[in-house]
This record gives C-alpha cells, structure tokens and sequence, in this order.
C-alpha cells in the first residue's frame, strides 16, 4: 500500500510558493502521489451537496499537476477527479498526453460523471445523460491515444480521419470515482483503477461490496486486477490504516483539511507520514 494526498490545489495552497514547497516536501516524505480535484464553478449561494463555498478558490486540476511535474520528479500525478461529461473528450485527450508527456509518464486520470447540476447547467452540459456521455468519452479517448487510426461514433461524440500526437509517455491508468452502482459498473468495465472516498474502513468496506456485485454482473476482460484508491477524509489511525491494507487499498490518500493555513498542512503531510510507517513497519 502507498501513501499519497489530495486536495492541495484549493484554498490556501493555491500559490506558486507554497505549491513547489508541498509538493517537494511530500516526494521527500516519499508521499507516491498527489492528486488534485476539479470544479469549475460552484453553487452560489452554497447548496447542501457542494463540497466547498462558492468563494473558496480551486485551481483547475490539469494546470496544477503541470505545475507540480515541473516542481518534482518521481511523485504520481492524479486527477481525483475530473468530471468528464463536463470535458470535450478530444481537447481533454490532447491535454492529459501532453501533461503525461512533460511529467515523463506520472499521470493517473482520475474522473467521474458528476453531481452538481448548477454546475452542470453553466458549463452547458444536461445533468441527464452524463454517465452515458462519461462511457463515450473514456472510450473516444483511448482511440486517440492508442489507436493507429483513431476513429469512434457515438451518440456525444464522433471522430474519422484525424490522428492526435505525441501519444502518452505511458498507458494512462484511468481511475473511475464515485459510489454509485453506475460508477462500480463504470470501474469495472472501463477502469483501471477505483477511486472511494469516506471516513472510515466500514464505509471502504459498503463501497467495496458494491465493486464486487458489479464485478459479478459485467465483464471485465483481460484486465488487470482494479486497482483500489481511497481518499480519507478524517484524521486517520494506525488501525485503520493497518485494517485499510487488509481491505486491499493499494493507494491510501489523505486529505489535509481544512486546508487553511500552508504551515499546518506540512505538519500534516509529516505526521500522517509517520503513523503510516508505525502502523506498517
């Protein structure tokens, strides 16, 4: 199981200073990835499903990793996660090689269908129909990147004679987020990688029982095993961390809130580093 954090292109660790100097502490902490989050705008006035204010600033994940490639050398690169019905899938195929290429082959492409409809609504995209539009895009960008004549036909999408380089450095993990039986069905069809979030190993455990109805109701393929990365959204003790590798995390992410003050996230990344070696030693 590897360590990773999340969350640090919001708030108050927005700033290029702060940025280069988390980022490096965290690969010298030997934190295996960094993963950043996405929304474009927020509901305004705040409703009760929006994760953060709508004044509280969040970079755009993409232009953040760049960032942070730029600022390390061994440290993953994750979207957790880019709402990709949201996305034009050809523009955003050209985005993620790119940053894979310049990253020298970090990226992981975490996404997902998304939840909030204002925001959904100002981006012009229709709430319904956005986990079909999610299937089509995850394919249509797999053709550009691997295909040698990249074409696709879908209902959102659709594409001929065209090629799109350089192709990624690496195959890209995509990394499907999200809880709903749509999203398990989603990750075990179409993903790499599984990517949960909550409190505690039970609520790990409700999410992983449903991965495991989708896995026995569709096919997966020659595949690889689906990689498991959970995002604790709580302060987080050695039992649990201990109990999270039984479980069969592969990549265990913190999350830092509330993310108000640079000095205390560095004095998270250090001490959450240290329960995790005491907890595994």
């Amino acid at each position: 199981m590897e360590i990773g954090v999340t969350g640090l292109n919001a708030k108050a660790t927005i700033g290029p200073d702060v940025t280069v100097r988390l980022a490096r502490r965290a690969e010298e902490l030997g934190y295996r990835s960094w993963w950043a989050g996405e929304h474009v705008v927020l509901p305004s006035p705040r409703t009760p499903d929006s994760p953060m204010a709508p004044t509280d600033p969040v970079l755009d994940p993409l232009v953040h990793l760049a960032f942070v490639a730029a600022a390390t050398s061994e440290i993953a690169l994750g979207t957790a996660i880019v709402i990709l019905p949201q996305r034009n899938p050809v523009v955003l195929a050209k985005q993620v090689a790119s940053l894979d290429v310049l990253s020298g082959g970090r990226l992981r492409l975490g996404v997902g269908a998304g939840y909030l409809a204002p925001e959904m609504t100002a981006v012009g995209v229709p709430m319904r129909g956005r986990g079909e539009r999610t299937d089509e895009y995850i394919d249509a960008m797999r053709s550009l990147w691997y295909d040698p004549a990249p074409v696709f036909r879908g209902r959102y999408t659709a594409f001929a004679d065209v090629d799109a380089h350089p192709r990624p450095a690496h195959p890209i993990p995509v990394v499907i987020g999200g809880h709903s039986p749509a999203a398990f069905r989603r990750a075990v069809t179409r993903g790499d990688g599984w990517f949960g979030n909550g409190d505690t190993p039970e609520d790990l455990e409700r999410h992983l029982t449903g991965l495991a109805r989708a896995a026995r109701e569709h096919e997966r393929g020659p595949a690889a095993p689906l990689e498991i990365t959970w995002m604790q959204l709580r302060p987080t003790s050695q039992e649990q961390i201990i109990r999270y590798r039984e479980l069969g995390v592969d990549h265990l992410v913190f999350y830092p809130l509330p993310i108000e003050d640079p000095d205390d996230v560095e004095r998270f990344l250090e001490r959450s580093r240290t329960d995790f070696d005491r907890a595994l030693r």
